[in-house]
């Protein structure tokens, strides 16, 4: 079995090399593709690559981690994926796992995630993946506890015959404090919500306020808050089939205007 792992955060960062050293409790053959630097808030994006039909990388040494094949893209994290799944640098993957993000990726707003943008990509090409964040707050990062899950998620990946695509949020806690792993739904809305104001002429800047919605307890963000590993499944780009009966009606009321 072959593991991709990469993230949006780039290939120097702690999260990724804790989650490639996990990867080999798996398999001696981890393949660690990931953006060259930070591409955080890239969703799914792969960039124009259709103008210029070349993806720029660069072999890496990832130190603690001898002997793993690594390369640092000059793009997000999709596009790492996409490289990596279409022979670029190899054999395809069978499994890709993303992150450790630092800051989890809950709620609706995962749509604009790279860590699980690139998860989402792979879900796309029919290959199983994992997206892993951890929370953030006061203390050191326990990446050990976010690696530790993620390696029990691709080891059910393996078993299967499914390209699901797992999002998985960890509270910041040692192993023994973590509450217990469970499924969680979306949460609907985040407590925090981004808008923007002039900063001057040409120049907006982005200013975070609390919402003061109250969080669903199962949901990601809620499960997470209190002390779960949340594990969401994503379906990625889909049809909306509840829409289809309204949408023909319309349709076969539409006059189309032909110039």
């Amino acid at each position: 079995m072959r593991i991709l792992v990469t993230n949006d955060d780039g290939f120097a960062a702690p999260g990724l090399h804790a989650l490639a050293s996990a990867m080999r409790e798996v398999t001696d053959d981890v393949l660690l593709v990931a953006p060259l630097e930070e591409r955080s808030g890239s969703g799914a994006a792969i960039g124009a690559i259709h103008i210029s039909q070349r993806v720029l990388f660069q072999p890496v040494e990832i130190s603690g981690l001898p002997g793993m094949a690594a390369y640092a893209v000059d793009g997000p994290p999709a596009l790492a994926v996409l490289t990596a799944a279409r022979g670029g640098f190899g054999a395809p993957p069978d499994i890709v796992v993303s992150g450790i993000n630092p800051g989890v990726n809950t709620g609706r707003a995962v749509v604009h995630s790279g860590t699980v943008g690139a998860a989402l990509t792979a879900g796309n090409l029919g290959i199983p993946a994992v997206a892993v964040s951890i929370d953030l707050d006061d203390k050191p990062n326990e990446w050990a506890t976010a690696a530790h899950i993620a390696l029990d998620a691709v080891r059910w990946l393996a078993n299967t015959h499914e390209p699901a695509v797992l999002n998985i949020n960890v509270p910041n806690l040692p192993r023994h404090e973590i509450a217990g792993v469970r499924y969680a739904r979306l949460a609907h809305f985040g407590t925090v919500r981004a808008s923007f104001a002039a900063a001057g002429e040409g120049v907006l800047e982005l200013e975070w306020s609390e919402t003061g919605a109250t969080v669903d307890p199962d949901s990601d963000q809620g499960l997470v808050a209190r002390g779960f590993a949340a594990i969401t499944p994503l379906a990625g780009v889909t049809a909306a089939p509840n829409l289809g009966p309204e949408l023909l009606d319309l349709l076969g009321r539409t006059e189309l205007i032909r110039t």
